[in-house]
Formats: C-alpha cells, sequence, structure tokens
C-alpha cells in the first residue's frame, strides 16, 4: 500500500516537474512603411541572423514562410529574433490582414524551427569579408542597424568596390518612401564621416547616389 503511494505520489511530482508549453502570444505593431506589419512574438522566430523571403520559391521548405506568403497581398516576409514583418502590395491595406496573418502565425509556429538556415544567409556569413567591408558592417551594426531592426526593417551590403558601396533594404525598409530619402541620406553622412568622405552609395537596382 504505502508503495503504490509513493510510486504515485513520484509519478506526480513527474508531471508537475514538466515544464508546461508556453502560450504563444503575438503583438502587432506598425512600421513606418504603410505597407508594412511588425508582428512581435514572445517566442523565437530566428535564433541567429536574419532571413528575408520574397517569393514562396524562396521559403526553402519553411512552413511558416510559405504560408505567410500565401496570404493574398504578401511580398516580402522578414524574419529577425522573435519578430517577423510582413509587407503588402499597393491597392492592400495591411490592416485588413491583421486576423489572417496572426491567425496563420498561430496554426503554423508549432511546425517552425526558430534555428533554420536558408542559402543566402550561409553566402552573407562575414568570413572572408575585407578588412573595409568589416569595418563598414561594425559602423552599421552599432548606428544604423538598430534602430531599423526596431522598426521592422534592416539593411544589407551587397558589394564593396573601391568606394562604391551597394546596399539592399530589408523588411519594411524594403518598400519604405522614407528609406531612401531620409534613411539613405543618413547611412551616408554617418559611413562618410566614420568610413571615408568620398563614399559613393547606392541602393541594388537604383541610381547612383553622390
Amino acid at each position: 500500500m504505502l508503495s503504490r503511494i509513493f510510486n504515485k505520489s513520484k509519478k506526480d511530482a513527474e508531471v508537475r516537474a514538466m515544464p508546461e508549453e508556453k502560450e504563444l502570444l503575438i503583438r502587432m505593431q506598425g512600421t513606418p512603411n504603410p505597407q508594412a506589419l511588425k508582428f512581435v512574438l514572445n517566442q523565437s522566430l530566428k535564433n541567429e541572423g536574419k532571413a528575408t523571403f520574397n517569393s514562396k520559391e524562396e521559403t526553402y521548405g519553411n512552413v511558416l514562410a510559405f504560408a505567410l506568403m500565401e496570404i493574398e497581398g504578401v511580398i516580402q516576409v522578414h524574419m529577425f529574433a522573435n519578430v517577423s514583418t510582413v509587407t503588402f502590395s499597393d491597392g492592400v491595406d495591411p490592416y485588413d490582414k491583421i486576423d489572417e496573418t496572426i491567425a496563420v502565425i498561430k496554426d503554423k509556429y508549432s511546425a517552425h524551427d526558430p534555428d533554420f538556415t536558408v542559402e543566402s544567409e550561409k553566402k552573407k556569413s562575414r568570413e572572408g569579408m575585407s578588412e573595409e567591408q568589416l569595418k563598414i558592417e561594425e559602423i552599421l551594426d552599432r548606428t544604423i542597424r538598430p534602430g531599423l531592426q526596431a522598426d521592422g526593417g534592416d539593411v544589407e551590403v551587397v558589394s564593396l568596390e573601391g568606394l562604391d558601396l551597394e546596399l539592399r533594404y530589408e523588411g519594411a525598409c524594403g518598400t519604405c518612401p522614407s528609406a531612401t530619402m531620409g534613411t539613405l541620406q543618413a547611412i551616408e553622412g554617418i559611413l562618410r564621416n566614420e568610413y571615408d568622405p568620398e563614399l559613393r552609395i547606392f541602393l541594388a537596382d537604383q541610381e547612383m547616389h553622390y
């Protein structure tokens, strides 16, 4: 009798000791880009680095990213830490898509692996970068990226050839009017001040800025 009671108490203790699964909570925030919304989770979406998807073909088997890209009007999904920034095409009101987007995240998150990597991310590794590009990355990490990431965006260094620097905006910055004007001017000013006053900066697929 005592043995059965002891075993039962032990099993109850083991059950109580098992960690309860954390409830997934999602908070929506607007961004400076009127066509992009930021969804902040209480759990991780990307444990290391970041990932941007511009089509379903680019989701590389990522169940959550694929499902988000299937929402009508979605043209880009950006994941960083515990944030997913979803950008919608012109003509679509992002605020009409909030409930559907949250429902997709809740439905697919259990199948999501925050440790996922993509080929483009591997190519962006800083191993093997020149000393000059590493310096630019350090300046961007310290001065520019924290603000962009807080708004659901980011900036990627595409190439550095001499004093010609090519950048690409990601997430909410990708189609944001202010990113191609005020933000770019701020980046130019900081990099010319801290790296080289003769640096020429241009955005991928756009004309040169001098």
